[in-house]
Parts: structure tokens; sequence; C-alpha cells
């Protein structure tokens, strides 16, 4: 039977540390930093393989993405990409270093402690950045939006009309402001500009997307998720790139946790004590979510939403109004109770999140 040799990487941009442990020896055995570069790494690997041990290899997810993971995988070397969250680490452990990084890892992986992140193909990896980008253009023109808005407020011009923002009148009271001062009409201008700028882009961008969602491979999950009340292509679209097959959750609590939707505990002995949501996993979906939560206030099925479930199922829909019908409970129930709005609509959207699992799980659905 071969060896196994565990090998505990500490990536970053320009090198890599790496620490190797043998099976059956508890002391590291070689710590050497390499160049993050793909010659350095196969030049590497391809000697500890002329050992003919087998080799098992780990490092964290970060910023390097998986491009380290895929050239090990074309040199049939298993690798695994750890979620950082999950690593267990020494609450007293106060010195951190590439090495000692490196040297954790590689103990994680011996003691088969590792959890590893969903490794998406090259091309859902494409798809999952052009959305990243999306949303990031998303919270671009929000953040304009709102600098124009504190700046009008500084000169004393409200909007007071009790309509909301950016509809079709509050853009005419934009379009009538009048300003004394010609500086201050050329910074209300290059705000009303690049927020202008910004719509047409996210309207090219939008357009591109939803050619993306008619693809074979997305068509269908993504039609299965818009008939759910605050889900259209986008979000949609992001949910299925992102988690890629549903199934690798074995139950609806553990997708939940993935969300760092399940609340924290520090419980001992007789005493339990919860407190805010973790905050683990996947924080652009969280987000997402949290934002298509904020529809459950009140459930009737708009005839936008009539229109996104022509062709579905019957049983699709019937599941999802069912989900709309017991958000938007939970949503009224809580607010009566006295929760602020902030935990209620987080407590709809750790339950919304099982029902997407649901929907993407069985079968007859």
């Amino acid at each position: 039977m071969r060896s196994i040799v565990y090998v505990g990487m500490d990536v970053h941009k320009e090198t890599i540390a790496i620490a190797i442990f043998r099976d059956g020896n508890k002391n590291v055995e070689f710590e050497r930093t390499i160049r993050n570069e793909p010659g350095k790494v196969k030049k590497f690997f391809n000697k500890m393989k002329e050992n003919g041990e087998s080799i098992l290899s780990c490092y964290e997810a970060g910023p390097t993405g998986f491009a380290l993971y895929r050239i090990l995988e074309e040199m049939d070397i298993t690798c695994y990409v750890a979620a950082p969250s999950l690593l267990p680490r020494k609450p007293g452990d106060r010195i951190k270093t590439d090495k000692r990084d490196a040297i954790m890892l590689a103990k994680v992986l011996r003691n088969g402690e590792i959890v590893s992140v969903h490794v998406p193909t090259r091309s859902d990896e494409a798809v999952r950045n052009y959305l990243r980008m999306c949303n990031n253009t998303r919270s671009d023109l929000k953040k304009q939006k709102q600098r124009l808005l504190m700046f009008l407020l500084s000169l004393g011009k409200k909007y007071d009309t009790g309509k909301g923002y950016w509809t079709g009148a509050h853009r005419k009271w934009l379009k009538a402001l009048e300003f004394e001062e010609e500086l201050s009409k050329s910074v209300f201008d290059e705000y009303n500009t690049a927020i202008n700028e910004l719509e047409e882009k996210i309207s090219r961008l939008k357009e591109k997307i939803e050619e993306i969602a008619a693809e074979a491979r997305y068509t269908e999950k993504v039609s299965k998720l818009r008939c759910f009340k605050g889900i259209d292509t986008l979000t949609a679209l992001t949910f299925v790139s992102e988690i890629g097959d549903f199934r690798r959750f074995r139950k609806a609590s553990e997708f939940m946790a993935y969300m760092g939707l399940v609340p924290s505990e520090n419980s001992s002995g007789e005493k339990r004590k919860q407190g805010s949501i973790t905050k683990a996993g996947n924080s652009r979906l969280r987000k997402l979510l949290i934002e298509s939560s904020w529809h459950y206030k009140y459930y009737v099925p708009s005839k936008r939403l009539t229109m996104r479930r022509k062709g579905q199922a019957l049983e699709t829909i019937a599941y999802a109004d069912k989900a709309g019908r017991r958000l938007s409970k939970k949503y009224n129930k809580l607010l009566l109770r006295g929760k602020i709005s902030q935990k209620t609509v987080t407590a709809v959207a750790r339950e919304l999140s099982g029902f997407i699992w649901g929907m993407m799980t069985v079968e007859t659905i």
C-alpha cells in the first residue's frame, strides 16, 4: 500500500508556502516557499510524484481563486480548497505566519477535518464572474444615487411629495431643479450623468443575463426559482451558478447554515445562548436572499410574477405559493411580536433559503 503525503499550502499572489506531513509521522517533514507560477508548481509536484507516493493537498479559498486547484487536477493530484471559516483554529494562537498556516492546513488535512468549498467548472466560473460584475454595477448605481440625494439634501432640496424615489415623478422633479451656484449645477450634472450611464450599462447587462439564463444548462432551474416572489433572473441565475449541485446539501438546515443565516450559539451546561446569524458561507447569496425577502410583507402574486410563472408545472407554482403564504405569515407575525424589520427579514430569508433548497432538490416540484 502506497504511503500518503499531506501537503498544506498557504497561497498568495507571488508565493506559496508549503508544509508536508508523511503518513505515520507526527512532525512536519518539509517546509519551503516557492513562486506562485504554474511552471514552479508543476516542477515541485512532479518531483514529489517520482517517489510513487499518494499525494493529498489543500489550500484555503481566497482571492487567488481555483487556478492552483486546476493545475493540480490536471496533474492527477487530489486537491481540496478549504472553507476558511470552517478551519479549526486554537483560541489562544495569536501568531500567524505563512509557514504556520501551511503547517496547520497540512495537519487539518491529515486529520480529515477539511471542509472543502464547491469548485465550479470553468464555464460556471465565467458566468459567476459575469454576474458578480453585474451585482457590483448595481451596487455602484445605488451608491451614486445615494450621493446625489445627500448632495441635494445638503442644499436644502428635499423631495417631499410622499412618492418613492427614482419614480417618473421623482425624475421629473430632479429635471426641474434650479441652482444658484454654477458649480453646484455642475456637481448635480456629473452625478446625474453617472447615474444615467450606469442605468444604461445595467440595461445592457440584463439582456446578456437573459441570454445566459436561456441556455439549456440553466433554463429549467432558473425558471423554477423565478416562480418565487422577489426572485427574478439575476438572483435565480446567481444561485444556480454559485451553488452548482444543490444536492450536496443533505437537508435544508445545511443549506441555511451554508448561507450563514442560522443563529450563532454559545452554550455551556444547562445554559443555551443564541446570538446573531453566523454570516458564514456565501455573502453574495445571503445579500441577494435578504433583498428578496423584503417582498414578503404581504403575498399577492402580481401580474409580473404571474407572467414569470407561465409554462411552469402546477406543482412548482403551488410550492412557490405555499412558500409565499408561509413567509408572509411569518413576516407579519414577527413584526407583531415587536421584532425589528431587519431581524424579521433575516428570519424570512432563512426560511426562504429552505424553500429554495426544496425547489432545487425535489424531483416532483
